[in-house]
């Protein structure tokens, strides 16, 4: 499968006269990290190293300094602990200066803390993915975005699926079973249903 969709989508890549910017949204489990590494990957294949580049949504997380804070590290995860006007900005500046070097933040999950400038966004990157739960979410601060992407995909899983997946990513990145269960539940699930919402605002929904 993501062979034919790198196909399609090299083809809106050469289609376009500058750089070409997808968003893969989805629910949280339903698999956009593994479909945009896999499909920067197999353009990768093609046409070369740093032609397809993976910018994460997660890389604006707050951090837990902040949210603890602002009594919210008991939702990370949802749209108000992410830095969304940063976001936005940089996302601005990856489509408007493809001569420059972008660093963008990653997200290490063991830490559950950001890295600074993890991610070289060069100018032979020529499509660059992001992917996030919030990318079609039509609320303040996140509007903008859907208009700085040429196209965003939609990922779906079934609620059972992203549940299980949810907590065993949880109880990986050193949760109890129990507190695991109880953020994915409380957390996760509830972020997902509020993301399920804006599906319908997707160029193309995928079923892995």
């Amino acid at each position: 499968m993501v062979r034919s969709l790198a196909g399609d989508l090299l083809a809106a890549v050469d289609a376009a006269r500058g750089r070409f910017l997808l968003g893969i949204a989805g629910p949280p489990g339903a698999g956009k990290s593994t479909l945009a590494g896999g499909l920067a990957g197999a353009v990768g294949e093609q046409r070369g190293d740093g032609v397809a580049v993976v910018a994460p949504l997660d890389g604006f997380h707050l951090s837990n300094e902040t949210l603890d804070r602002l009594g919210l590290r008991s939702v990370k995860g949802a749209p108000q602990t992410f830095d969304a006007a940063s976001f936005v900005a940089a996302l601005r500046r990856v489509q408007e200066e493809p001569a420059a070097t972008v660093l963008w933040p990653d997200f290490d999950r063991v830490a559950e803390a950001t890295v600074p400038d993890a991610i070289p966004i060069g100018p032979e990157a020529r499509l660059v993915i992001t992917e996030g739960n919030y990318l079609l979410l039509d609320q303040p601060g996140w509007r903008e975005v859907r208009h700085l992407l040429d196209a965003v995909w939609y990922v779906d899983a079934p609620r059972d699926v992203l549940r299980r997946r949810l907590i065993e990513r949880q109880i990986a990145g050193g949760r109890p079973e129990q507190d695991a269960v109880r953020h994915v539940d409380e957390s996760d699930l509830p972020n997902a249903e509020l993301v399920a919402r804006s599906r319908r605002l997707a160029d193309r929904v995928i079923r892995p």
